[in-house]
C-alpha cells in the first residue's frame, strides 16, 4: 500500500503545471531547494544608500575571480544578486537590464527598483504556469536608490512572488543568515557598518571556511545614485573590530 501511495505521488513531480491532490507544484519545490545549493548573497538598507555582499564561493586556484561575479549592475543605481544554476541567473540578469535601458530610453530617467524586480517576477511566475519550460531555479536579491533618493530592497523567490525587506539573504545558509540578521540589522546603519555586518555574518555563519577573498560587495549611496564595487583585500577592513 505504501509502495502504491510513492508511485501516485510520483505521477505529480513530472511537470511543473500540474498540482498534486496536497495542492503543492512539486517542480515547484525542488527548484526551491536547487536555490540553497547556491552560494549566499546578502542585501541591507542603509541610511546612506544600499548594498550587497555576496560569496562567489571559488575554491578553485586555476579560475579568475573577477571573470565570475556574483552581483550584476542593472543600471547605474540598481544593483541585483542571484543563488541557484547560474546560466538561469545570466539569462534573467540581461532581461533586468534590458528593461532598465528601455526605460531610461523611453522616460529619459532610470527606472525604479520595484518597476524592474516586478518585471522579473513575472517571468518567473509565467515559467511555472506553461507546460514544456521548467521553473527558474533561482532566487534574486534586487536593491537600488530611486531617482527621489530613497533606498528599496527586494528578494523574489521561484514561483515568482516579490516582497521588499529591510535585509535579506538568499543561497546557503539563508536561514542561520536571516536568524542573525534578526538579531543584529538596525534601522540607522550606515553602508560602512552594514557591510561590516553582513562580512562578520558570514564569518561566523562559515566559521574556517571563512575567506575574504572569494567574497565581493557593491553598495550606491543615496547622494550620487552611482555603482560601486569592492572586493577581495579591499574588504578586509570591514572584518576590523571598532
Amino acid at each position: 500500500m505504501e509502495l502504491e501511495t510513492q508511485h501516485q505521488a510520483m505521477g505529480y513531480d513530472r511537470t511543473a503545471t500540474l498540482f498534486s491532490p496536497d495542492g503543492r507544484l512539486l517542480q515547484v519545490e525542488y527548484a526551491e531547494k536547487t536555490v540553497r545549493l547556491g552560494s549566499a548573497s546578502m542585501g541591507l538598507l542603509c541610511t546612506d544608500g544600499v548594498v550587497i555582499v555576496a560569496d562567489k564561493r571559488i575554491n578553485d586556484p586555476l579560475l579568475i575571480p573577477e571573470s565570475m561575479m556574483k552581483i550584476y549592475e542593472i543600471d547605474d543605481n540598481i544593483i541585483a544578486s542571484t543563488a541557484g544554476i547560474l546560466s538561469d541567473s545570466r539569462i534573467l540578469m540581461e532581461k533586468a537590464q534590458m528593461v532598465a535601458q528601455q526605460h531610461r530610453v523611453t522616460y529619459d530617467e532610470p527606472a525604479d527598483v520595484e518597476s524592474v524586480i516586478r518585471e522579473i517576477a513575472n517571468l518567473k511566475q509565467a515559467y511555472t504556469q506553461y507546460g514544456g519550460v521548467r521553473p527558474f531555479g533561482l532566487k534574486v536579491i534586487m536593491s537600488g536608490v530611486n531617482k527621489d533618493g530613497t533606498g528599496k530592497l527586494f528578494a523574489t523567490d521561484v514561483t515568482g512572488n516579490y516582497f521588499g525587506a529591510k535585509a535579506t539573504a538568499i543561497g546557503e545558509n539563508d536561514d542561520k543568515i536571516l536568524d542573525f540578521l534578526r538579531k543584529e540589522y538596525k534601522d540607522n546603519l550606515t553602508i560602512d557598518r552594514g557591510m561590516k555586518l553582513a562580512l562578520n555574518i558570514f564569518k561566523k555563519v562559515l566559521g574556517k571556511n571563512f575567506d575574504i577573498s572569494r567574497f565581493e560587495a557593491c553598495y550606491v549611496k543615496k547622494d550620487s545614485k552611482k555603482i560601486e564595487r569592492l572586493a577581495g583585500d579591499a574588504l578586509t577592513k570591514y572584518l576590523k573590530n571598532d
